[in-house]
């Protein structure tokens, strides 16, 4: 099986073209192979379907589109659904854009080792697989989203060639091609670079020194910048005559300047017993750090998200501080939330980020013009092999003006909210602790013989954690600064469903209190919902769209609505095991349950 994207979006099966069915399913292949195997999460492929106006039906609708693709496919490609959307895996097809940042990555380096032949060749046969335009039969939505990352790309890999060129002596032969590429990139130095050299090697000087006047002026006009090192050190080259050898000296020159003062340090103190998430740790652990020798063009950028509590913090600052050696420039670190769940101004993030990477500018420029932050931000981390940990993103209109516009940062991303779309973000989606993994924490957090002596109380009070790191956090505090208690005191505390909030709070921790930042983000009519969802069934805290809204009389588009929205503010998980006609089912986790009837008391008595 082939899969392409660079250009029409087709797949191909023994070199036969599959039919796929018209721009939605398009747009949702090309979405899930630029996932590279991560969940894409279903208010990411809303956005990238329909825009900001989706239809009633869209969930129905992208499950759809979903099994005409697994049908379309066949058995070689797996589409899974995973919380909070879908996931490819594409087994050992050949993807044509994968294949393109391989050979990409080769003629980088042997460009680098001086191996000109064998970069022309590797080069030549990246930018060969390129059929037009990327994505040209996908939305327009996808096409904003995601096209720039890979013309960049391509640029980037047709710069590489250039060069290679350059160095085997073909600047005749490229002196058309360059023309037209730096009247169709007027702002790209390096290829104005290329431009005046080759001129210059075929006798040319003056038209060598229009070119660069002419990027002079479009700079000027179009970013309000004079020219860059390189461009600027190739003019100062041709008018002395002492252009050969230039290749070498824009390759150098484009470079990042050295960083000179100490790089920043903002992580928060690791946790010491962090025990468990060992196959999200071993994953962020693998996908962080850029690979050795390689710049990429893909911004590394990842989403951990799932319910409060759930150790999406400690997670992101356990997999930071085990890399901390792949970001010699340094590791910036915001909590965007107020200690009430509402969301930090940008404008106040960014100056304090700025002031942390040495930025005198960023005081002068105060907290008023958000355009010109972004700029001295995005400047200031082009280039730099930073990790970025963004803490409790509210919405991703917070997240938009922190993502550097280079790819060498790293960002790791906290939110109990599934965000909306963000380009290039892969998500990491935490469920709750399996019963082994509670018990590995409580044990980690509580003196090994306490939990020798009673072993049957410890499982008891993991059991009663249900998984959710927090609780079991608090749990082994209370065990900790109360050594005459026994685990069997706790637990008995623990077992009555009615009590069992009041005792998960402890020395600043509450499990109750952060329910209820994720409750405060809801709508009106989701809070109800919620408060109503423990009922249903006779408690069960298993069901599905249908079944809840014959319960609640309501209609079941509504319902699904509803219940969509709960999940993606961690308060349900969905299930979908991809069976056509077989509808999602949705799971109240079990302290969300407490704490939704105890909720709904406290307002049926209160009104």
């Amino acid at each position: 099986m082939e899969l392409q994207i660079l250009g029409p979006v087709e797949a191909r099966r023994d070199g036969k073209r599959v039919a796929l069915s018209g721009t939605k399913v398009n747009t949702v292949l090309a979405t899930l192979l630029l996932a590279r195997g991560r969940v894409v999460s279903d208010a990411r492929l809303s956005y990238l379907l329909w825009g900001w106006n989706p239809p009633a039906t869209m969930n129905a609708q992208i499950y759809t589109y979903v099994s005409r693709l697994r049908m379309q496919l066949g058995d070689g490609i797996s589409i899974v659904r995973q919380q909070p959307g879908y996931a490819m895996h594409t087994g050992d097809a050949a993807i044509d854009f994968v294949e393109f940042e391989r050979l990409a990555r080769l003629g980088r380096e042997a460009l680098e080792l001086g191996h000109h032949e064998e970069a022309d060749g590797f080069l030549r046969g990246a930018l060969e697989l390129w059929r037009g335009p990327a994505l040209s039969n996908v939305t327009e939505f996808l096409t904003d989203a995601e096209l720039p990352q890979l013309e960049e790309a391509r640029a980037a890999a047709t710069e590489n060639r250039i060069e290679a060129d350059l160095a085997l002596g073909r600047h005749q032969q490229i002196v058309p091609e360059l023309t037209g590429l730096v009247s169709r990139f007027p702002v790209r130095e390096r290829m104005r670079a290329q431009l005046m050299t080759a001129l210059y090697r075929c006798g040319r000087q003056a038209d060598a020194l229009t070119t660069y006047h002419d990027g002079r002026k479009a700079l000027a006009e179009e970013l309000g910048v004079d020219p860059g090192e390189a461009l600027a050190a190739t003019y100062q080259r041709v008018l002395t005559g002492e252009l050969e050898g230039a290749g070498e000296a824009v390759r150098v020159a484009v470079r990042a300047p050295a960083v000179h003062s100490a790089p920043p340090a903002m992580l928060p103190p690791d946790i010491a017993d962090f025990t468990g998430r060992e196959a999200e740790l071993a994953e962020l652990r693998r996908l962080l750090p850029a690979a050795e020798g390689a710049r990429s063009w893909h911004a590394r950028r990842f989403l951990i998200t799932g319910m409060a509590g759930s150790g999406k913090t400690a997670l992101a600052v356990r997999a930071a501080n085990d890399c901390l050696e792949q970001f010699p420039d340094g590791q910036l670190y915001v909590n965007l939330s107020h200690s009430d769940g509402s969301p930090r101004d940008p404008r106040e993030v960014l100056v304090r980020l700025l002031r942390a990477l040495g930025d005198s500018l960023a005081a002068d420029v105060g907290e008023t013009d958000l355009d010109e932050l972004i700029r001295l931000y995005r400047t200031r981390t082009s280039r730099k092999r930073l990790l970025i940990l963004l803490d409790n993103v509210v919405s991703e209109l917070q997240l938009g003006p922190l993502l550097p516009g280079a790819p060498e940062p790293a960002v790791l991303i906290t939110s109990r909210t599934a965000l909306g779309p963000v380009g290039g973000v892969h998500t990491l989606v935490l469920s709750p602790l399996g019963p082994e993994e509670g018990l590995r924490m409580l044990c980690a957090a509580v003196d090994p013989a306490r939990i020798a002596a009673e072993p049957a109380a410890a499982r008891e009070i993991a059991r009663f954690c249900a998984g959710l790191p927090l609780a079991v956090r608090i749990a082994g505090n209370r065990l900790a600064a109360r050594p005459q208690w026994s685990l069997a005191q706790l637990a008995t505390r623990l077992a009555d469903p009615a009590g069992r909030l009041a005792e998960l709070q402890a020395r600043g921790l509450s499990v109750p209190q952060s329910l209820s930042l994720s409750l405060r983000q809801l709508r009106p009519e989701r809070r109800e919902l919620l408060h109503r969802l423990p009922e249903i069934g006779g408690g069960t805290r298993s069901f599905s769209a249908a079944r809840v809204a014959d319960e609640l009389g309501l209609a079941e588009a509504v319902v699904e609505r509803g219940l969509e929205g709960l999940v993606d503010h961690g308060l349900l998980v969905v299930w979908d095991d991809g069976e056509p006609g077989v509808p999602p089912t949705y799971e109240l986790h079990e302290l969300v349950g407490l704490f939704a009837r105890a909720r709904a008391a406290a307002e049926l008595v209160m009104g």
